[in-house]
Parts: structure tokens; sequence; C-alpha cells
């Protein structure tokens, strides 16, 4: 996973939306890929590395539906495997060290994303920390101090790369809850770490504003067709907006340039078509003291710039010259 302001990382997180069939998976792969994606997101999860006996217990069509949304570690390898082919990075969030074992060691995965959820879970980010892959860490629900404490973690480790995600935990969000100036925030607390945004919001117009405000990565919930029934799968994008989405970003991307003032060539050859130059306001005679009076500025821009202005007052005119002709520095004595 390379990180370019120039150019935001978008992320299809795919979350249910396969239903736990890898051939749909494939097809959503794909359809990523061709919206110009930059990697797919899974979910590594088992019922058990979950949710615990007692919630089954009370919940027990639960533990049915979870199993049923899951994909097997094998069916994960087989996707690895498949967006290597393609050339579309794979990860995925995982939910136990076993998963994030897997994940590292067998699916080969650029990084390790981080679910809101765990990022009180401190024994578990160290644990993740210590496999020395790239972090993306989602922030959803989490006050400053929890965000603090979780980075502290991972560097005690000796991992320093760390994507810090905005996130609201809500599904979707509206944009007047999304408070996308907690990024600002981030990136001045968080100096040595990039910082994204994981968009719950429908539509994309709040991913273009968090790639305007210094979103480097941006995470959007991704779907074939979001009438199916799944996890949140209501509000994930389809392939058609998603496109829109990809490209949005990085024009939003492509058109902040530089803090320094710069002009481009073409710009700078606009001045000779749109800027003002001095004219005659009436006829002047030779040897004529040119005064504010017998000068008007109007376009085209290539003859005595109208920043000269000042600069001519009380000079003698070598020629006559007519009313509404340009006056040249040859002109004037």
């Amino acid at each position: 996973m390379y990180l370019d302001r120039a150019k935001p990382y978008i992320v299809a997180e795919l979350n249910s939306s396969h239903r736990g069939k890898v051939e749909i998976a494939k097809r959503m792969i794909d359809a990523a890929k061709e919206c110009g994606c930059d990697a797919v997101k899974f979910q590594s999860w088992t019922p058990e590395s979950l949710y615990c006996k007692t919630y089954y217990d009370q919940n027990p069509i639960s533990k049915r539906i979870v199993k049923g949304f899951a994909l097997s570690s094998e069916s994960l390898k087989e996707l690895a495997d498949y967006c290597r082919k393609i050339d579309i990075d794979f990860s995925s969030t995982p939910y136990s060290k076993e998963e994030v074992d897997f994940l590292v060691d067998q699916c080969r995965a650029p990084f390790v994303k981080i679910a809101s959820m765990d990022i009180n879970n401190l024994p578990y980010l160290r644990y993740v920390a210590r496999k020395m892959v790239p972090i993306v860490l989602s922030t959803g629900m989490a006050t400053i101090d929890e965000i603090e404490a979780a980075v502290k973690v991972i560097e005690e480790e000796g991992n320093r790369s760390i994507c810090i995600l905005h996130c609201v935990s809500l599904y979707p969000v509206a944009p007047a809850d999304v408070n996308l100036n907690n990024m600002v925030m981030l990136k001045d607390k968080f100096k040595e770490y990039e910082v994204g945004y994981s968009d719950h919001t429908m539509g994309y117009e709040v991913a273009c504003a968090a790639v305007a405000l210094g979103a480097v990565l941006i995470e959007k919930h991704f779907t074939l067709d979001n009438k199916m029934i799944g996890w949140d799968n209501q509000m994930a994008t389809e392939p058609e907006e998603m496109k829109e989405l990809v490209k949005s970003c990085r024009n939003v991307a492509s058109s902040l340039g530089k803090y320094e003032r710069t002009l481009t060539e073409n710009e700078i050859s606009q001045r000779n078509k749109m800027r003002r130059s001095i004219v005659a306001a009436h006829d002047l005679n030779k040897d004529h003291l040119l005064m504010e009076s017998d000068i008007d500025v109007k376009r085209p821009g290539d003859g005595l710039s109208v920043s000269r202005y000042y600069e001519i007052i009380g000079k003698k005119l070598k020629c006559d010259i007519l009313k509404d002709e340009m006056i040249f520095q040859d002109n004037i004595e």
C-alpha cells in the first residue's frame, strides 16, 4: 500500500455484500477494479471470533447469520490470489490473532485494517503491530484519548506505518454528523502519520470533501446491488456511483496543487489576451505631456501594461496618437 496525497488510495469495503459466496466476491473484485479502486477489503470473521456464547444464547438466529455471511480461510486465500492475478490490492479486517496471522502470512495483505470496535483492544493492537505490516486504524466511537493510546501501543512495538481513519460508526451517517474537521485535528495531533476517511454517508460528496481536507485514503462500502439484504448493504455504493467517487476524488486531489503561489505557462499566456493595455483616451499630439485624463486602459494586454500607468504620467509623446490606439514604450520619451 503506497499512499500519495496527489492520488488518494481508494478502498472498496465489501463487508458482507458477497453473502459468503466466492463467485459473488470475485464479481465484486472485478467491478471494483473496473471502477478504478486500488484495493478491496473483506472481513475475516468466524462466529466464534465475532461474538461470545452469551450473545448467541440470547440471540440464537444471529450465529446462523454470522456464519452465512462469513468467508472461510480457504475462500479468503483464493480471493487474495485472484486479486493478485488482476492487479488490485487485497486486505481484510481480522477479528482474532489467528485471523491476523492468516491475513499477513498466507494472504500477504499489504495492510491490516483495524475496525473501530477494536481501537481500545490494546493487547490485540500490540499483536497486530508486531506483524510489522502497515496498519489502517479506524477511529469510530473513539475519544481522542483512546486514539492516542492506540497509536502509542502500535508505536511501542516499533511499527510506525499507520494511517489514521476518521470515521463515524453509523450506517449510514448524515453529512451533518460527519465532522470532517476532525481530520484536520488528527493530522495536527499525529503529524508523523497520514490521515484518511472511512465514509458511511450516502453519495460521494463527503468523500470528495475529505480529500480536499487531506485524506490520502478513502474507504467506501461497495456492493453490486444495494437492494439485496445484508449487513450495511443498503448504504453501500453501487458500481456506477463508485466510478464517480473514484474520478471525483482524484480530480479533487489533482486540483489541490501546492501551497506556494504558482502560475502555469498556459495561464501566463492568457495575460496577453485578457489583461488591459494603455490606450489614448482621445487624440494626442506629439510633445504632449501625458495626464491621467489622456489615458484609458483596454484589452488586449500585449501593449504597454496597465501596471505602468503611473510611470508614464508626465512623460512626453514622441509622436501623434489617435484616440483608442495603444500607446507603446517607443512612443514615449
